[in-house]
């Protein structure tokens, strides 16, 4: 059993939000879902310097104002691995979109965002984005299927 660090951003501009449909690969785990836009830390970097170039290799957008809004924690999220992910709100930003081989993105009005293909779990935590506070949460997932959740909100 390994340890996987990673960022996830939802970029806002206005009402929208910028999603990231994965390929519908069958043999991925995340095939055809959308998600927010991030991944895995390298060797000696911090969470907003992973943030940064996440952010761009993904989009060709460059992070210009993020707030950090909580942590999850993901136990064995891949049958090997617990994920831990620094997940952010990107409110400010620059350059031009493009889309990358992690997937196409979209804008999407945000209210519609839930009614997307998500992960489970995202339904129940993409409204704290908009919430005051720092949560701290952990997400169980068993075979890809969402099992439960728990959270603590600090400074809310």
């Amino acid at each position: 059993m390994g340890l996987k660090l990673c960022t996830l951003a939802y970029i806002r501009d206005g009402d929208a939000t910028l999603m990231l449909q994965r390929p519908d690969d069958p043999g991925h785990h995340q095939a055809g879902k959308y998600n927010g836009l991030g991944g895995k830390f390298e060797a000696g970097e911090t969470p907003e310097e992973c943030l940064a170039r996440e952010v761009f290799e993904e989009s060709g957008l460059k992070v210009e104002r993020a707030e950090l809004k909580g942590f999850i924690t993901f136990p064995d999220f891949d049958g090997e691995d617990d994920w831990y992910v620094f997940v952010y709100l990107v409110t400010g930003f620059s350059g031009t979109l493009r889309s990358s081989a992690e997937g196409e993105l979209h804008w999407i009005p945000t209210a519609r965002v839930p009614s997307l293909p998500l992960w489970e779990g995202d339904r129940h935590f993409l409204p704290w984005l908009d919430e005051p506070g720092l949560f701290s949460a952990v997400f169980r997932y068993q075979d890809g299927r969402y099992l439960a959740h728990q959270v603590v909100v600090y400074g809310a």
